[in-house]
């Protein structure tokens, strides 16, 4: 088979990796139903309270330590990292058996996603340097979506049946086994090192890099826009799934599941074929798609439709943000250097997960306040707009490559002499590449993949 056709299972780091992967994932999905329990016996009746108090704060830890993460990655070994947090995961999630008030599981779910929000962007960065050719990471996206939605689907059932045979209890310890088993695949595994990044040492210029390369990259802009649309559906969802099935349609529970599964089943069946799809169109237009048949399936929810209706709504959402979410990660690895890809991950990650949490509140906030076809017709416009905004901010030419001009200047950062803007000349105190030391650049008019940086710290225009 062709090499750029052929699967990335076959490499065997991407093996390790992926297998971590859907280990932890298994772990999440069992805890993410014992958790409720666990509110439950903590709080009684407000185990709700408890429970959105306690997603609340992950989103909170994911919006604000992941970029604090991103911004200083590069300065730490990319494989004990990735072990160290897995461990300290797992101790705080062993921890969970043994809580006796609220607090403490506030404090402990703060912990954990400090920890997932420094793991996640790392981990996504590192898949790129292990799969370069583009298709076959396309191919990794594409699996990593399959896994997700697989967790969402057959974690509550996996966990209904273990509740049969133990306490919930038990998911806990299960959970810190699986962030265990993923720390033993990665140390096993033999990851590629960190690239050179060529980046000033400033506290606050780390933490802030990633965030402003990323708001500065006119695709990413839009990407961050089409975030929004998939955010819009996608909270509706997880919200009012079970509102709209028990209040409205008067049904059990074993149709609220079979609903939310429908979601999931549609952006399976776009991850299976998605890979397909991208050898032949662009990014752009299958994500600018996919932000409007969001739109607009939540636009036909204002119809209030039956059970039969419903189930479409949701699987044509799912397909809707499959369509942005698995190419995702290809429009960030495509706007970034190898040395800084941590931090823009960092940054989508931070950003998409600030999108969910005003998603989360407006879907469950309107829902209650306003009624449910308001809510979708409300929804539907936030979709709406975020696609077109998506237009507007990501150019319809968007060339990786472009011709741009440096200026020239002195500057001081690491760097080596590979290419004609570093050809300059030592004194013999330099030492070896790559060095640092105060050095001018010449004017220089050239063309690369152009992506924000040390060097490049503006856009050049036009956009269009």
């Amino acid at each position: 088979m062709n090499q750029s056709v052929e699967s990335p299972l076959k490499n065997p780091t991407y093996r390790k990796l992926f297998s971590a992967q859907i280990t932890s994932l298994v772990g999440t999905g069992l805890t993410t139903v014992a958790l409720a329990l666990l509110a439950f016996d903590l709080a009684g009746e407000s185990a709700g309270q408890v429970v959105g108090t306690a997603l609340a704060i992950k989103m909170i830890a994911y919006v604000c330590v992941a970029p604090i993460a991103g911004g200083f990655a590069h300065l730490l070994p990319r494989k004990a990292t990735l072990i160290i947090l897995d461990v300290v995961r797992a101790g705080f999630i062993l921890t969970l058996p043994f809580l006796s008030e609220p607090w403490h599981l506030y404090l402990v779910i703060f912990g954990v996603n400090v920890c997932s929000a420094c793991f996640t962007p790392l981990f996504q960065s590192t898949i790129p340097d292990i799969l370069p050719n583009e298709e076959r990471y396309t191919k990794a996206l594409s699996y990593s979506r399959l896994a997700y939605d697989l967790e969402n689907m057959l974690s509550p059932t996996l966990a209904a049946l273990l509740l049969t045979l133990w306490s919930f209890d038990l998911l806990f310890m299960l959970n810190g086994v699986t962030f265990l088993v993923s720390a033993l695949l990665v140390l096993s595994a033999s990851l590629p090192a960190s690239a050179l990044t060529q980046r000033d040492g400033s506290i606050l210029g780390n933490i802030t890099f990633g965030l402003k390369a990323y708001l500065k990259t006119p695709r990413l802009r839009g990407l961050l826009a089409l975030h929004g649309a998939v955010a819009a559906g996608g909270a509706m969802v997880i919200v009012n799934s079970v509102v709209y099935v028990r209040s409205y349609l008067g049904l059990g529970e074993a149709e609220t599941a079979t609903v939310m599964m429908a979601s999931g089943a549609g952006s399976m069946v776009v991850a299976l074929y998605l890979p397909r799809l991208l050898k032949t169109v662009p990014d752009r237009p299958v994500m600018i798609a996919g932000g409007s048949l969001i739109a607009s399936t939540l636009l036909w929810g204002m119809t209030m439709p039956g059970l039969v209706g419903l189930l479409c709504i949701w699987f044509l959402l799912g397909v809707g943000w499959s369509l942005i979410q698995t190419p995702a990660a290809r429009v960030v690895t495509r706007s970034t250097t190898d040395g800084d890809r941590t931090a823009y991950f960092s940054a989508n990650f931070a950003l998409s997960h600030g999108a969910w949490f005003l998603g989360y509140g407006l879907a469950g906030w309107m829902g209650a306040a306003l009624g449910m076809a308001q809510t979708f017709g409300i929804l539907a416009s936030i979709a709406f707009l975020a696609t077109l905004w998506a237009l507007k901010l990501w150019p319809t030419n968007d060339p990786v490559v472009r011709e741009h001009v440096h200026k020239a200047h002195n500057h001081q950062h690491p760097h080596t002499h590979e290419d004609d803007h570093h050809d300059h000349t030592h004194e013999g105190w330099e030492g070896p590449e790559p060095h640092v030391h105060e050095h001018r650049h010449k004017e220089v008019r050239h063309a690369h993949a152009f992506a924000i940086d040390a060097h490049h710290i503006h856009w050049p225009g036009p956009e269009r």
